[in-house]
């Protein structure tokens, strides 16, 4: 399928972008390179090819879930102008 100057504008106008007219024959061309690349990768024959290692396979190693510090809430909100039952108060700014 060739790339047209339709199809580019079409994309720019569902992704919301105003692109000129030689902007749009750049990314005709650009495009259309990129296409070409794609489809030479496509007859590559990778038959006898491992695949690479997937992250999904890895496992991570994970710490301890424990608490490492103590709880110092109060001291936090001693400067605070106001607070009730451990939430800072704040002016209401949406009507």
């Amino acid at each position: 399928m060739a790339l047209e100057e339709s199809h580019v504008r079409r994309a720019a106008h569902l992704a919301r972008l105003a692109i000129s007219d030689d902007q749009a024959n750049r990314f005709v061309d650009d495009l259309s390179r990129i296409l070409e690349m794609v489809d030479q990768l496509q007859q590559v024959n990778t038959d006898n090819v491992a695949p690479l290692a997937h992250p999904l396979d890895a496992t991570q190693r994970l710490r301890a879930d424990e608490v490492t510090e103590t709880d110092r809430r109060e001291q936090y909100q001693r400067c605070a102008p106001a607070t009730e039952e451990g939430l800072y108060l704040v002016p209401r700014v949406v009507e």
